[in-house]
C-alpha cells in the first residue's frame, strides 16, 4: 500500500484506558489514540462467555464511535470462565481472593471479544478468541503473596498473566496476548480482511 493511499486510512481509535492493551498495539507498531468508553458492562448469568463479551465489546465500541464516526474504532471485552460461572473484574481484594481459589489448580478459559467499528462507513465486525489457562495448586499463602504483589481490582479473573503470572500459571494452550487482553495474532488478520487498515506508526 502506497503512503497516498495510507493517507486515506481512517485513524484508529482503542476505546480502552487498559495499558495492558495499548502496549500490545504500540508493540505492534500500530498507530492510535486512546477515548475510554463510558459504556457499562452488562453481566448475564444465561449468557456464555464469549456471548457477553461480545454485546460488551460492541457496546463499548459503539459508545465511543458515535463521537468519532470517522474513526475505526477497536473495543475488547475480556472474561474469564469456568464451570459457566463467568468472574470479570473482582470488585474488592476478598471476591479477588475467592476468585484466585476458585481457580487454583484448574483449567480455565480466558475469553476476549473484539468489535472492529467503522460507524461513517457502516460497517463492523465482532469476534471472539479463547484461550485455555491451567493455574497451579495455590494454598492460601500463594493466593495472598500473589495479591501483595499486584493489583488485581482491574483484572479479569484478578489476575494478569504478565504481572508476577508465573506465580500462578502452570501452562496456557493458545494465545498468550489473548489472555493479556487482545488476541494479536487474530486481530491482525482481521486488519487485514477490511478493504482498509489501521495506519501504521512512523519509525524514524
Amino acid at each position: 500500500m502506497s503512503a497516498r493511499d495510507a493517507k486515506k486510512l481512517p485513524p484508529l481509535i482503542l476505546a480502552s484506558s487498559s495499558p495492558r492493551r495499548a502496549k500490545l498495539l504500540r508493540e505492534s507498531g500500530i498507530d492510535f489514540k486512546v477515548v475510554a468508553s463510558d459504556a457499562p458492562e452488562i453481566h448475564h448469568e444465561d449468557l456464555t462467555a464469549e456471548e457477553v463479551s461480545k454485546i460488551n465489546a460492541y457496546r463499548k465500541a459503539r459508545s465511543v464511535a458515535k463521537k468519532h464516526p470517522d474513526a475505526l474504532v477497536l473495543a475488547a471485552d475480556t472474561l474469564v470462565a469456568i464451570d459457566e460461572r463467568l468472574f470479570g473484574k473482582p470488585p474488592s481484594l476478598e471476591q479477588a481472593y475467592v476468585m484466585l481459589e476458585q481457580l487454583q489448580g484448574r483449567t480455565h478459559s480466558v475469553v476476549t471479544a473484539i468489535c472492529l467499528l467503522h460507524l461513517r462507513g457502516r460497517r463492523y465486525h465482532i469476534f471472539a478468541e479463547s484461550t485455555a489457562v491451567t493455574f497451579r495448586r495455590l494454598d492460601a499463602s500463594s493466593i495472598r503473596r500473589y495479591l501483595n504483589l499486584v493489583d488485581p481490582l482491574d483484572k479479569a479473573g484478578a489476575y494478569a498473566i504478565q504481572e508476577q503470572g508465573d506465580l500462578l500459571i502452570e501452562k496456557v494452550a493458545g494465545s498468550r496476548t489473548n489472555v493479556v487482553g487482545l488476541p494479536m495474532e487474530r486481530l491482525q488478520m482481521e486488519f487485514r480482511r477490511w478493504s482498509f487498515a489501521p495506519q501504521l506508526a512512523h519509525t524514524s
